[in-house]
């Protein structure tokens, strides 16, 4: 376009129409050289240069708004099929645990299928946005210790300590059962005594939470924990990336897993 133009400046400058004359005698005359022409040509490649780069900063920018989209939604889908993991995770190991519970106390099975359902509400209702209140976490939490604590046998030592909550703390939901599963699944034996110490904090904007049980070398490895932990690492690095610390360690016949969040948003 720009080249066309060139060349028709330049043919228009060198007509009669910038060339007046009056009974051949030149009147008036305008530069027709090539600096005249760029200096005509100039605003119009700037206005030309000015409108191309408008279209292209609204495209670049469409593209951009269309690209967070597209991997806002493929962060939604994966934090989603995440959490819904859990659920049947949670839902096997309490369901093995009122098994075992049938034969032995048909009233224990019996409380504990009425302590499930209450699980399960929360599990398909309040479980299923994407923040819940710190208080509902907790309710669910010693809900599901005191199902766990139905069919233990009498050698675990259980301490438990929640803080009361008077401000309004909103967290993902299914962020705190993981540890809990872990202990009562890996933490407990038959014979020798077993314990388990459930301990969580508020301190300013963050939640300090910890889990310490007891370990048997002799027995399955608390690491091959399945989907558990691992699960819990990726949704917290997906929902709190930069603002969580997750460490596990295992050192005395002790497994003592811990985790500091930053829920400020």
């Amino acid at each position: 376009m720009i080249i066309i133009l060139y060349a028709l400046l330049q043919k228009l400058l060198q007509s009669n129409v910038f060339h007046p004359t009056i009974n051949g005698e030149l009147i008036r005359e305008v530069r027709s050289g090539a600096m005249t022409t760029v200096q005509l040509m100039l605003p119009i490649i700037l206005s030309i240069g000015m409108c191309v780069g408008l279209k292209v900063n609204s495209r670049f920018n469409k593209n951009r708004i269309l690209l967070q989209q597209v991997k806002q939604t493929q962060l939604d889908t994966e934090i989603k099929y995440l959490k819904y993991q859990v659920q049947p995770h949670f839902l096997f190991n309490t369901l093995n645990n009122i098994y075992a519970l049938i034969d032995s106390s048909p009233f224990l099975a019996k409380e504990s299928i009425h302590t499930l359902s209450k699980l399960m509400r929360y599990l398909l209702h309040d479980a299923s946005i994407n923040r819940v209140p710190i208080v509902k976490e907790i309710e669910f939490l010693e809900r599901y210790i005191d199902l766990m604590q139905l069919r233990v046998s009498a050698n675990l030592t259980l301490k438990k300590s929640f803080p009361i909550v008077n401000q309004p703390i909103q967290i993902a939901p299914l962020l705190l059962i993981s540890f809990v599963e872990n202990a009562f699944k890996h933490g407990i034996d038959a014979i020798q005594p077993s314990f388990i110490y459930i301990d969580l904090t508020i301190e300013n904007d963050c939640i300090n939470y910890a889990v310490t049980n007891s370990s048997f070398p002799e027995k399955e490895k608390v690491t091959d924990s399945g989907i558990g932990l691992e699960n819990l690492k990726k949704r917290l690095e997906l929902l709190y990336p930069n603002k969580f610390k997750l460490t596990t360690r295992e050192e005395n016949n002790e497994y003592i897993a811990t985790l500091i969040l930053n829920f400020k948003k």
